[in-house]
């Protein structure tokens, strides 16, 4: 029979054990954080609106997203039977609007999102590892996009593109990616630096196993912020092109339900944008709230403040 050595060295972590308590580590920390946690509970609410949908505002057109329109029931304030946030002055339920707005508004986040940031790491990488006149090159066609203000790029895109949702998502896909080449550059120079990437250039392991185990991971967390912030911002940007006519008339899209309802703000009927207004707010600040919780999380700099 065996008996444990009280007095031996415990047992090495193994690399699921440690990635499991960084996580532990790191989520106690981001919900530590109140206004974190106001942020996240506002992000959960809005996604539930979002999956249920169907179920909150029952769609009866061959298109969901294309908002359903009440002929008789024009200009209708809030609390209307069959109407309980209104209607629009064209006799759009802005319930409907709101509820569907917001299955909109995250394909429009996750797309934007997952493809500019896709493009960014690629091009970052690599500008970072090949250097020299690639770098050089990859780095002034960044400098050039940045020096264009997101919202007036994006407008002039999308109004070459034409007026679709569609052209929006492609239009914020070509302005957004820059941010996160230029991100990715810094890091990957940083990271290269490291003394464990110099130890593993020493024994000779590959190039790609060394960025794939060792730099990429230490690499992205600058860009898991900024892709955070970047949800709530590409929804406000997004709506701002819907808002001046950039995409089509009629769908549930909260930019477009603010452009509806503003003619009747002068008249008091102010529920048509106040409403979808209100979400792209609450949008914006959840995922600016999150985004900046988990910088804090996230910064070495910001421990124990």
């Amino acid at each position: 029979m065996s008996v444990t050595d009280p007095n031996a060295a415990p047992m090495r972590e193994t690399a699921f054990s440690v990635r499991t308590r960084r996580w532990r580590e790191l989520s106690a920390t981001i919900l530590s954080n109140p206004t974190t946690v106001i942020g996240l509970v506002i992000i959960v609410a809005l996604l539930a609106m979002a999956v249920f949908a169907p179920w909150l505002a029952s769609p009866n057109t061959p298109d969901p997203y294309q908002m359903p329109r009440d002929w008789g029931a024009v200009r209708m304030p809030p609390g209307t039977p069959g109407h309980v946030l209104g209607t629009t002055n064209q006799g759009g339920d802005v319930f409907y609007g709101v509820v569907w707005g917001s299955r909109t508004s995250l394909q429009l986040s996750i797309v934007v999102v997952s493809v500019t940031v896709c493009i960014g790491i690629a091009i970052g990488s690599i500008a970072g590892l090949v250097g020299g006149w690639v770098d050089e090159a990859l780095m002034r066609i960044v400098d050039v996009f940045l020096s264009i203000p997101e919202l007036i790029f994006a407008l002039a895109v999308a109004a070459i593109l034409g007026p679709s949702f569609s052209n929006i998502i492609l239009s914020l896909c070509i302005v957004f990616w820059v941010k996160y080449a230029r991100i990715m550059r810094a890091q990957i120079i940083l990271v290269r630096q490291a003394d464990y990437v110099k130890a593993a250039t020493v024994i000779g392991d590959s190039k790609f196993n060394i960025f794939r185990r060792d730099i990429l991971p230490n690499a992205v967390t600058p860009i898991a912020v900024q892709a955070t912030l970047d949800m709530g911002n590409i929804v406000l940007v997004g709506a701002t092109l819907s808002f001046i006519g950039l995409s089509e008339s009629g769908i549930a899209e909260w930019g477009v339900l603010v452009s509806e309802g503003q003619a009747g703000i002068a008249s008091g009927r102010w529920w048509a944008s106040t409403f979808p207004g209100l979400m792209i707010f609450l949008w914006a600040l959840a995922f600016n709230l999150v985004g900046d919780g988990l910088r804090d999380a996230l910064d070495p700099r910001t421990e124990g403040r």
